[in-house]
């Protein structure tokens, strides 16, 4: 199997995946295999929100569409035209994946298998439905991946590298268990979005979707702002107000129950308008329903103090503030080469 039958069997993906939109769900006779998997995948999508509360309809739908966006012949040529595949030797890559929102180890999985590598999952229980049934799709369309493709629940075993996800707890036990293996080892990281005051309406509510979307619990989701002296959140809080009914998902409105009650009894201060709160506070890592904010004085001095963050910081919204800069509502739209912690994953994979 060569890197065009692997381009061409995750375009067919993509092509799969786009009848599965955010606004409706539409069969289109003209896609390979559908009828053996279209009525399955709805069904596994029902299956992953039953195990997973966080996993609503409307948070797996725009994980798949944006997958289906991203899946094109053109997207994924234009990704791979930087690399020479040529040299590699294929080898078995260990994947372990987070669970925090869904699908969110495709990446990886797509990495490994366009490399030419073959592939061991390990998945998160949190999200354990979806990647296999996707897998199954690509074996029939392209059965070069068959056998190259492994799902397990136990440790990981006879594998040559690996890309492990989790918190800055479990990347210590990463590092040393795979300290004999050429790895990727990802940490906590949160999204941080630069405001200056004179941000449009528009730009504000599209900040609300870098907040709100998958309730906050990815690490491209804003958790904290760094606005000016005297910074007014009037047009902040009414921007974000389009996204008020999630105070009635029940596990969203119990969070926020919860962290109130704790600012409140603990003498906080903080500002809430009924489904978000906003705390001053250094930190980085927000609870749900809660975004963190920061003075500055200089965006001089910001920079300084976001290069020697440069470790806690997944993306930086903004407008004309930074150089690698993401669009105020494009932080869950990430292309093929936005990799995460700033780490060529395919140049990794060709390297091992």
């Amino acid at each position: 199997m060569d890197l065009q039958q692997r381009i061409n069997a995750f375009s067919k993906l993509g092509q799969f995946l786009s009848q599965f939109g955010t606004t409706s769900i539409q069969k289109d006779a003209t896609v390979i295999a559908n009828d053996l998997f279209f009525d399955g995948f709805k069904h596994q999508i029902k299956l992953a929100k039953e195990h997973n509360g966080w996993f609503t309809e409307a948070n797996v739908f725009f994980s798949v569409e944006s997958w289906a966006n991203a899946l094109t012949s053109t997207n994924i040529n234009q990704w791979v035209s930087t690399y020479n595949f040529n040299n590699t030797e294929p080898k078995t890559v260990g994947i372990i994946m987070a669970g925090n929102i869904p699908l969110v180890g495709f990446h990886d999985f797509l990495s490994v298998l366009i490399s030419g590598h073959k592939v061991l999952v390990k998945q998160s229980s949190n999200d354990k439905h979806l990647l296999p049934y996707l897998a199954k799709y690509l074996e029939v369309v392209e059965p070069g991946f068959k056998g190259k493709i492994t799902f397990t629940q136990d440790k990981l075993e006879t594998f040559d590298a690996v890309i492990a996800t989790g918190s800055n707890n479990t990347a210590r036990y990463f590092e040393y268990y795979f300290k004999n293996k050429p790895s990727i080892i990802r940490k906590n990281r949160n999204s941080v979005a630069i405001l200056n005051g004179n941000e449009s309406q528009d730009q504000l509510e599209a900040l609300s979707d870098d907040i709100f979307r998958y309730y906050g619990l990815g690490c491209r989701n804003v958790s904290k702002l760094f606005v000016p002296k005297d910074y007014n959140f009037d047009a902040f809080f009414k921007a974000v107000y389009k996204w008020h009914p999630v105070i009635h998902e029940a596990k969203y409105a119990n969070n926020y129950d919860y962290n109130k009650a704790v600012y409140l009894m603990s003498e906080f201060d903080m500002l809430e308008n009924g489904f978000l709160m906003i705390k001053e506070d250094e930190s980085y890592a927000s609870p749900i329903a809660t975004v963190f904010y920061e003075y500055y004085d200089t965006a001089a001095n910001l920079k300084d103090k976001l290069q020697q963050d440069s470790d806690k910081i997944q993306c930086i919204v903004s407008n004309g503030f930074s150089e690698n800069e993401v669009a105020f509502g494009h932080t869950q739209k990430p292309e093929l080469w936005d990799y995460a912690d700033d780490v060529d994953t395919v140049d990794f994979l060709l390297k091992i």
